[in-house]
């Protein structure tokens, strides 16, 4: 998980905030590359892209909530169960990629 000190209100995007392996309902895992760890709605979310699998040709952007324990212990994961709040979520992380677009056009 990414190693991350006093999260605040900033958002963190980029190729250097590691991965992480979530299990799913049935027992499987599934590896994903953190894309963004960002504040939307009074909470904090993390976007994740599974990796790739052979018979896949591209995969979708997963949206958790992210519960930062402190220092001391690592970061839960959670799922959003209302649709409001995940609208919340989704429509953050789109603003953040269209940002960050813009920032690398620049």
């Amino acid at each position: 998980m990414a190693d991350i000190d006093n999260f605040d209100d900033t958002a963190y995007l980029g190729d250097d905030l590691g991965s992480v392996t979530l299990t799913m309902d049935d027992g499987s895992e599934i590896e994903c590359e953190i894309l963004a760890i960002y504040p939307a709605g009074g909470r904090q979310y993390i976007a994740l892209l599974p990796e790739e699998e052979e018979d896949e040709e591209e995969s979708s952007v997963l949206i958790y909530r992210y519960i930062d324990n402190g220092d001391d212990e690592d970061p839960d994961i959670e799922n959003i169960e209302d649709d409001d709040e995940y609208d919340i979520a989704a429509d953050a992380f789109d603003e953040l990629l269209d940002e960050a677009d813009f920032e690398f056009e620049d």
